[in-house]
């Protein structure tokens, strides 16, 4: 059983950066995952396989096999732009999930010390509407729900939107819906992309590649700049054991032998580059380099820059 979240103290410690040409990639911590997450999530990457793929620990696993995972956003600064990469789980959120029902994290607090005070955002990338992706979309107001980017266009592909409007949600989808969603649409601040093969740039040296498979219009986040490369990965991939194995699906893959082929595709283009591969769930440190390792992959960290 997941446990419930726990109330967090506020903290300012400077957001782990990396460069990426002439882009600068922040990550900002919303809370790591309870060790339960794994299991639930990830239910192939049992502890006899996890600790037999010696390069997962102990950053991204314990010695015990047990899954490090996380929650957090991407900031990137981009040619003048400020573009925020999925928000999280949010504050005070009624979730059917106990680790994310009303929590209370200091991830505003961490976005405005890392110089992304919410009214300063431009842009919002959701790179699907899952609820761990949406939640920091909206900020408590009274007995309301209100964007919490004032300034952003919000942005997903409109396969993902059409997908879930089309559906039957139950009633915590409903929720999220409610209180992380629909009061973007309603301010007029969410747009719909289209997203082809090759991708849809939103800014100079940004672009949103289809992930599909975890769900239906899933995107991937591309950043290049000055011949150097980065890739935020959304749930196409959600931990490292699935370069060890890529064959492992998430529970909540929609299409599972979809979303293995997306990801196999993903890191064969990332294997052997030197092209940075940031984890939306990743724990730290979070980002790091494919090389080939027989018929997979593996993972070298790649530490966050001083500053």
């Amino acid at each position: 059983m997941i446990r419930p979240a726990r109330t967090e103290p506020a903290s300012t410690r400077p957001a782990p950066a990396w460069s990426v040409g002439d882009h600068t990639v922040r990550r900002i911590d919303e809370t790591p995952l309870p060790p339960e997450t794994g299991p639930w999530l990830l239910p192939e990457a049992t502890a006899d396989l996890v600790t037999q793929v010696p390069w997962l620990l102990p950053e991204f696993a314990d010695d015990q096999g047990v899954l490090r995972l996380a929650s957090h956003s991407f900031t990137i600064e981009a040619d003048g732009l400020r573009i925020l990469v999925d928000t999280g789980i949010g504050n005070g959120k009624q979730r059917a999930n106990p680790a994310w029902h009303q929590q209370q994290t200091a991830y505003e607090e961490r976005l405005r010390a890392a110089g992304f005070a919410p009214e300063s955002v431009d842009l919002v990338v959701l790179t699907h509407l899952h609820t761990d992706h949406v939640g920091w979309n909206t900020r408590a107001e009274g007995d309301d729900w209100v964007p919490m980017f004032p300034n952003a266009r919000y942005l997903t592909s409109r396969t993902e939107w059409d997908h879930w409007a089309g559906a039957e949600l139950d009633e915590p989808r409903q929720q999220m819906f409610r209180d992380s969603v629909h009061p973007v649409r309603e301010a007029g601040l969410f747009d719909l992309l289209d997203v082809p093969d090759g991708g849809t740039d939103i800014a100079p040296g940004v672009r949103l590649l289809p992930t599909p498979g975890h769900t239906p219009g899933q995107v991937a986040v591309e950043l290049s700049s000055h011949g150097e490369r980065a890739l935020v990965t959304g749930d196409s991939i959600h931990h490292p054991v699935q370069l060890a194995h890529p064959g492992i699906c998430s529970c909540a893959d929609l299409d599972p032998a979809l979303a293995a082929r997306t990801r196999t595709r993903l890191l064969d283009s990332l294997a052997d580059t030197p092209a940075l591969l940031l984890g939306t769930h990743f724990p730290p440190p979070t980002a790091g380099f494919v090389r080939r390792a027989g018929d997979a992959y593996r993972l070298v960290p790649a530490p966050p820059e001083r500053r």
